[in-house]
């Protein structure tokens, strides 16, 4: 969310969280720290905030979360045990989610490893390695195949993000079944967040939410 006047227009089509992005290499959406100063103070109760960081050393993540003030914390560079456990007790009730971004089948054994330290997972299509590292924002789909695996073994909440526009995020949601799903650069074709493009996104998760309900209606 770059403005108060996205987070209200995203709650107001029923979202039950939104992100607030600190300095990136690259992406959409990022804000400066006076903005999350800004904008931060201004997501509702009942709607979960992420600050998204790229930063690992604890002291620097404190830091940007006394800007945002946000409920969970969700880390777009690899993270250590060590640091995590450090903001658990740092932090105490503020969610932390660590990205994984899915290039190839060590997306798996990197779950495995780092679930314990975290809340929830989050699988997106970033090149950490890159010569200009992209940890989000790509616009990209990932392998789908792969990040369900993932969701059928984690013991924690896993969220999808990567490429998901409303053409497809109903086909993620009926392929991976995710917690929930993430959205960027979808709904972001001209840099602000496109309205019309939001109600299209929303209405086609609300059908593929529908879609996987409807076979338990009517059982005991």
């Amino acid at each position: 969310m770059q403005s108060v006047g996205e987070v209200e227009l995203a709650v107001r089509y029923g979202a039950h969280a939104v992100g607030l992005v600190a300095d990136m290499p690259s992406g959409a959406g990022i804000l400066g720290d006076d903005r999350l100063r800004e904008v931060g103070p201004h997501v509702p109760p009942g709607v979960s905030g992420f600050l998204l960081t790229r930063e690992t050393g604890p002291a620097a993540v404190r830091r940007q979360h006394r800007e945002a003030r946000t409920s969970a914390i969700q880390f777009v560079s690899r993270m250590d045990p060590a640091a995590l456990e450090q903001l658990r007790e740092e932090l105490p009730g503020i969610a932390l989610v660590q990205v994984l971004h899915v290039e190839d089948e060590t997306a798996l054994a990197e779950a495995r490893a780092i679930e314990p330290w975290v809340d929830a997972l989050l699988l997106d299509s970033g090149r950490p390695g890159a010569a200009v590292p992209e940890l989000g924002g790509t616009g990209r789909v990932h392998d789908w195949d792969l990040s369900a695996r993932i969701v059928a073994a984690a013991g924690k909440p896993v969220y999808l993000a990567g490429g998901l526009d409303a053409g497809n995020v109903g086909a993620a949601i009926r392929q991976v079944r995710p917690f929930g799903v993430d959205v960027c650069s979808g709904l972001r074709p001209d840099g602000a967040l496109d309205e019309v493009l939001l109600s299209r996104f929303v209405a086609a998760v609300r059908r593929a939410d529908a879609e996987l309900l409807r076979p338990l209606q009517g059982e005991v």
